[in-house]
């Protein structure tokens, strides 16, 4: 999908989540720039809209509008995917963004651990909720925000319910379950108009980074979203799927194996089974 123009020409509508601050901000921004339509998938109505008039006015981008979503209640996905659904007859591209990390050990709406939840399950089911609309595009884009600090997932234990709560493995184990999740995605949209890819943001100065890394300032958010906005408008990525990213170039990724990936994504199913 290359980047659109101001012309009459088909403008592709982007969906991203986690946009009302830190790196979904900076790719909502970058995202109008390039003159895409954009919504901001937001838990906070208020920030979002302040956020979506930030950049409707640099960009003066009309196209921009804002999604309530909690991506950490199955109930509120739903809920968001039906009314963007009633709004939108297509989606080019789906920025799974959003993400948390919790000190200490907490539930989620539906009793699930809430980086889990978030990390993982607002991931999954909110692209299962989209992917007709995706299905629809000319050649859509689901982009996974992962990570580097990806390890430690137990596929009998992903809730923390027998180990030991410790918020830098549930943080990882959410990540390395992002990119697992991405592998048996881009193998399901195999053959369609859809690609699936990971992206390692780059250790970026946001809250998150600060909750694990103290004093530590890494690179600007807006550092952080270059890969995916490219992910999400060059036209060399046209049919590339499955695929881990860093500084837009390709990265191994060691978390490739089929059967764990399904088991991932069969468990995932029957903790969004609703």
């Amino acid at each position: 999908m290359p980047a659109a123009n101001n012309s009459n020409v088909h403008r592709p509508l982007c969906l991203v989540t986690g946009a009302n601050t830190g790196i979904g901000f900076e790719v909502a921004r970058g995202l109008a720039r390039s003159g895409c339509r954009v919504v901001l998938a937001c838990r906070d109505q208020a920030k979002g809209e302040a956020a979506r008039n930030t950049i409707a006015s640099e960009t003066c981008n009309p196209g921009i509008g804002v999604l309530l979503v909690d991506l950490a209640s199955q109930s509120s996905i739903r809920s968001a995917a039906q009314e963007f659904s009633r709004k939108h007859d297509v989606l080019d591209v789906l920025v799974n963004n959003a993400g948390t990390s919790s000190p200490k050990r907490r539930e989620s709406p539906e009793g699930m651990e809430l980086t889990f939840a978030t990390n993982v399950l607002g991931y999954h089911l909110l692209s299962d909720q989209l992917l007709e609309l995706l299905r629809r595009a000319p050649a859509a884009r689901v982009i996974n925000t992962a990570s580097m600090m990806a390890y430690g997932l137990d596929l009998e234990d992903v809730n923390f319910k027998r180990r030991r709560y410790d918020a830098s493995t549930a943080y990882a184990q959410s990540k390395q379950a992002d990119r697992m999740l991405t592998w048996a995605l881009a193998r399901r949209l195999a053959g369609t108009s859809v690609t699936a890819n990971a992206l390692h943001p780059g250790a970026v100065n946001t809250a998150l980074l600060r909750a694990f890394a103290p004093g530590y300032s890494g690179i600007t958010p807006a550092e952080g979203a270059d890969t995916a906005i490219w992910l999400a408008t060059s036209p060399e990525l046209a049919g590339v799927s499955g695929r881990l990213w860093v500084r837009r170039r390709e990265t191994p990724c060691e978390f490739r194996e089929r059967e764990n990936e399904d088991a991932l994504w069969s468990l995932c199913d029957r903790m969004t089974a609703g």
